[in-house]
């Protein structure tokens, strides 16, 4: 979080993640006040590195830092691609990518944010899924999920279309905005648009503050790790994605588990009914 994030922080935030990265052992033994004189800045820029982090306070902080010091193993990085790599060399690095992106993903989530974007979705009468690109088709996956328990849901990546069926929509719709960098303006603008109807949002992008997650209510996170250069339309930063969408699906399920259940099975015969029924012609 600190080393994808380090880039982006003010210089006074810079000095005091630097100290943290070199010295975390020592980092959780200290106040905000004594981390600050040794990083030399000041407490307020500690205060305002939590801030810029999006962690609770000081204290969130420091707690996350020692779970990381307990790990037993470092797992290896994300891992790119050579020339005329080996066909198991892709398949180990690929594997070896997407399991980080899904752990790192997971030690991101915040079990408050969660739980109130399960909670917007399970009572929203309508959910619009917007994403541009590769993460127009998560919100695509988004709404094949949603369809099947019987909520009113619409995908786009047509950002005109989205910002027709927003700017028609009403307060107790939900807008969820899907940019792995954050920084897409399109998905921003349509969140803010929501936010003038009194929509509620939900942004999912990668880990720290940006303009999509400025114009969320709810934000969602996965991991920030550089993609490698080989992107082939987003990797392991859709895998994060999927993830998350699948975490708050299962979420909203198990809020009405007997009605679920049964449009589930409801949806499984129909589709059995039309599996039939193409046999029967051939």
């Amino acid at each position: 979080m600190l080393s994808e994030m380090l880039p982006t922080l003010p210089p006074s935030e810079k000095k005091i993640a630097h100290y943290i990265l070199d010295y975390p052992d020592e980092a959780i033994k200290l106040t905000a006040q004594e981390l600050g004189k040794r990083s030399n800045t000041s407490g307020a820029a500690v205060t305002r590195l939590c801030k810029s982090l999006d962690v609770k306070g000081f204290q969130d902080l420091k707690f996350r830092i020692a779970g990381d010091l307990q790990k037993t193993s470092i797992p290896e990085g994300f891992r790119d691609i050579k020339p005329h790599e080996e066909l198991q060399a892709i398949i180990n690095k690929m594997t070896t990518n997407s399991i980080l992106a899904i752990k790192e993903t997971a030690e991101l989530i915040q079990l408050e944010e969660l739980e109130k974007a399960a909670s917007l979705l399970n009572h929203a009468n309508n959910i619009h899924f917007i994403g541009v690109g590769a993460s127009g088709i998560i919100a695509q996956d988004a709404q094949q999920k949603f369809l099947r328990i019987n909520k009113t849901v619409y995908a786009f990546s047509d950002i005109h279309m989205a910002a027709t069926m927003v700017a028609n929509g009403d307060r107790d719709d939900v807008v969820v905005g899907i940019s792995f960098s954050g920084e897409t303006g399109e998905v921003a603008k349509i969140l803010e648009l929501a936010q003038q109807k009194n929509m509620k949002t939900i942004s999912l992008t990668r880990y720290g503050n940006s303009i999509v997650t400025e114009q969320a209510n709810v934000r969602l996170y996965t991991s920030a790790t550089r993609e490698p250069t080989f992107r082939s339309g987003a990797t392991s930063s859709r895998i994060g994605q999927l993830q998350l969408i699948d975490i708050l699906f299962m979420r909203v399920a198990t809020l009405k588990y007997d009605e679920t259940v049964k449009y589930i099975d409801v949806t499984r015969d129909a589709i059995d009914f039309i599996s039939k029924n193409k046999k029967n012609t051939i």
